[in-house]
């Protein structure tokens, strides 16, 4: 099972970078199937390339350190 732990920490690998931008990411829900459920604020809330840090950026580090994550949503 996934703790909020592992998934902060990998976050706080991550969040310089977004912060730098003006905006954060914060941590909602992980599912029972390992869907890890985040919020985009800041900067980041409503910004068009918001899809693509999700994806390409928030993503790529929880799956390189937390092998069990299937998924980011933002929610």
């Amino acid at each position: 099972m996934i703790t909020e732990e592992e998934v902060e920490e990998a976050l706080d690998e991550v969040r310089p970078s977004i912060q730098a931008d003006g905006g954060n990411v914060i941590l909602d829900e992980i599912t029972e199937d390992n869907v890890v459920k985040v919020q985009l604020v800041g900067a980041c809330a409503g910004c068009p390339m918001s899809t693509m840090t999700l994806k390409q950026g928030v993503e790529k580090v929880l799956e390189a350190n937390i092998p069990e994550v299937k998924e980011v949503r933002a929610v």
